[in-house]
């Protein structure tokens, strides 16, 4: 096929000329989207404008106009602002199969966070604000499932505003290493952690330090709570870890 002739196609499935085409799947793996029918999918990923970032390359900024809803198809992206001192402050990694952005496109207001890709080849379709808001409206138990996604954002959100407003650096580091184990996946009591969290990332996180997150990690691991293998930290009594969170924070 001549080049002219591949952007032709391009041109046909609904991409703009020099981007990625969408992969055979399309958007088959988004969460989300899964309550639509195969082809209702591809209709919506037609609609999309397709990019694929490298490493810490920015889809989404900060203050920004702009209204796409991200499907994040491969890869990972990190949703995270800075202080007005310059210092990074991280609030959440989307995996592949999620969705960012969702709040511009429904509220018509600037966005709230940058969004930058982790590592190389994070694949994302750009869906327009419009489209989004007719896929939604049009399919109620599509709508039910955003509304349960962002009630699920919203008390992540309080969760965290008290942990700053009243938890010590240690016990805001046990909370993030317990959000994350729960994300993990299990071996009877163990929770495996993979790959292993950076210092620094839980440390933009949590509000503290690099050496604070260090020094936490070495404590659990010399009480036998963590195991550091060469890909994973394994939380070896996870059970043990929730009540050492649940007893600072006063819960149940």
């Amino acid at each position: 096929m001549t080049t002219s002739d591949s952007q032709a196609a391009n041109r046909v499935a609904g991409q703009p000329s020099g981007q990625p085409e969408a992969p055979a799947v399309g958007l088959d793996r988004i969460d989300l989207l899964r309550l639509l029918t195969a082809e209702q999918r591809a209709v919506v990923a037609r609609q999309c404008r397709w990019r694929r970032f490298a490493a810490d390359e920015q889809l989404i900024d900060h203050w920004a106009e702009t209204r796409d809803v991200a499907f994040v198809v491969e890869g990972r992206v990190r949703v995270l602002s800075h202080s007005a001192g310059g210092r990074e402050i991280s609030f959440s990694d989307i995996e592949a199969g999620e969705l960012v952005g969702e709040m511009s496109a429904l509220d018509g207001r600037p966005r709230s966070a940058s969004v930058v890709a982790l590592g190389d080849g994070a694949l994302v379709a750009f869906l327009p604000a419009k489209p989004f808001q007719a896929l939604v409206t049009a399919h109620p138990e599509l709508a039910m499932e955003m509304m349960l996604r962002l009630c699920d954002k919203l008390r992540g959100a309080t969760d965290r505003i008290m942990e700053l407003s009243t938890l010590g650096a240690n016990n805001r580091i046990h909370a993030e290493l317990l959000r994350l184990a729960k994300r993990g996946s299990r071996q009877g009591a163990s929770a495996v952690i993979a790959p292993i969290p950076v210092h620094s990332d839980i440390a933009a996180r949590v509000s503290t330090t690099r050496e604070t997150v260090a020094r936490v990690l070495s404590d659990l691991t010399r009480d036998g709570m963590l195991e550091r293998r060469a890909d994973a930290l394994v939380v070896r009594d996870l059970s043990r870890l929730e009540m050492l969170v649940e007893d600072v924070r006063g819960g149940p």
